[in-house]
């Protein structure tokens, strides 16, 4: 199998002829879905060490081939100024030896990086339609030999758009090896079933989920790329689910609900002290009005996160006097139903009670008004100017300079 080649890019063309269907290699985007600063500046906020001898959950670095439990001074820093400084100071601090960055969740970590994101990928999703677990995104930096996991198969659809140096990536259309395993470190026996796609600064390269694949370098000089995966195969509502009970307390989850299960969806016989606590806390939660609330509020988070979610959490609130106007930057969505009312935006949902003041405010901002809390009598205001100044850490309003 040969890859196709691009040199334009439009998401008709794309839907129609490589969805779910084939790799393509797009050369030379036009409009970047990533920018290379923004990449930096989220590499950082996303790759800080929980503390001094812990790697952050959502990361991995590996020298050559061996995982690195603690950050020592390995990760991008502020002071390294770009990628290039960062670069030059790997090579200093490992001598040459080859490394790998891995970040996941790379866009919950910069709001103006998830914006141009979201912004880029909407052409997709109008018409394939919005993925309703989310796509993920992660950062993949280094002269690593290879991937990490080695050649293996993804539960995603991939888009890689390469940011700097060049990357390579090797596919196959079906599985190489006969062996009951997942993935595979030394492939080299495997190569003349594969084909190769070498992608430069700018390229965006696609991918279907049934194709099995690995990373490569194509030099020795670091290459940084953001792979963006949108759930295609084995998906279950377990990962809905969780996410609704995220938080919740007591810690639970959901259990395991299987064929065998009896009428009321337990397993027969006794269960486990862990897996049962497990199942009592999701009947609870089941049985309360905020379950609703809760699966409500999941909802309008996935819906105003463009596809990408979670976002970035929400900035601190800043003092909002009466005379200054502000107005929407961003949609605003309302929830459905004669419930509670509740606004989104950005992936994130408004906390505490809307009174009647603050949703005409509201209904104003998203007929794209300017508003201002000094507009209302005095002892109304202080709901709207919470809601404003908790819309404003959305980043969903934003202050009109005024002369």
């Amino acid at each position: 199998m040969t890859l196709t080649v691009e040199k334009s890019f439009d998401w008709d063309t794309f839907a129609d002829r490589f969805w779910d269907r084939a790799p393509v290699l797009y050369k030379g985007l036009d409009t970047a879905p990533f920018d290379e600063h923004e990449v930096f500046r989220a590499a950082v906020s996303g790759s800080r060490p929980p503390h001094p001898l812990a790697v952050p959950g959502n990361l991995q670095f590996l020298v050559r081939r061996r995982q690195q439990t603690r950050p020592h001074d390995y990760l991008p820093e502020a002071g390294d100024g770009s990628l290039d400084g960062y670069e030059r100071r790997m090579a200093d601090r490992l001598e040459g030896r080859r490394y790998a960055l891995v970040v996941h969740r790379f866009h919950s970590f910069s709001h103006p990086l998830w914006d141009r994101a979201q912004r880029f990928y909407a052409g997709l999703w109008e018409r394939v339609g919005q993925p309703t677990h989310t796509a993920g995104s992660t950062m993949f930096h280094g002269s690593y030999e290879h991937s990490p996991v080695g050649v293996h198969q993804d539960r995603f659809a991939t888009f890689m758009f390469c940011v700097r140096g060049t990357k390579r990536m090797r596919f196959w259309a079906d599985r190489p090896w006969s062996d009951p395993v997942h993935t595979v470190l030394d492939y080299q026996s495997y190569l003349a079933s594969s084909f190769v796609a070498e992608v430069e600064p700018g390229d965006l390269l696609y991918w279907p989920a049934r194709y099995y694949h690995v990373g490569e370098s194509a030099s020795d000089t670091p290459a940084t790329s953001v792979n963006v995966g949108i759930p295609r195969r084995e998906h279950r509502p377990y990962y809905e689910i969780k996410d609704l009970f995220r938080g919740t307390r007591p810690q639970s989850s959901a259990p395991l609900f299987t064929p065998d299960a009896g009428p009321d969806g337990r397993l027969a016989g006794e269960l486990p002290r862990a897996l049962a606590d497990a199942v009592d806390a999701f009947a609870e939660h089941l049985a309360e009005d905020r379950f609703t609330d809760r699966a409500t509020a999941l909802a309008l988070r996935v819906r105003t996160a463009g596809g990408f979610w979670p976002t970035e959490p929400p900035a601190a609130p800043r003092p909002l006097d009466d005379d200054t106007p502000v107005r929407r930057c961003a949609p605003l969505l309302p929830a459905p139903g004669e419930g509670p009312p509740r606004w989104a935006a950005n992936g994130h949902v408004t906390s505490g009670a809307i009174g009647a003041d603050a949703l005409a405010v509201l209904r104003r901002l998203d007929a794209g008004e300017a508003v201002r809390v000094g507009e209302l009598p005095e002892a109304r205001r202080a709901d709207v100017r919470r809601l404003l100044q908790e819309l404003e850490g959305f980043r969903a309003v934003t202050r009109v300079e005024t002369r």
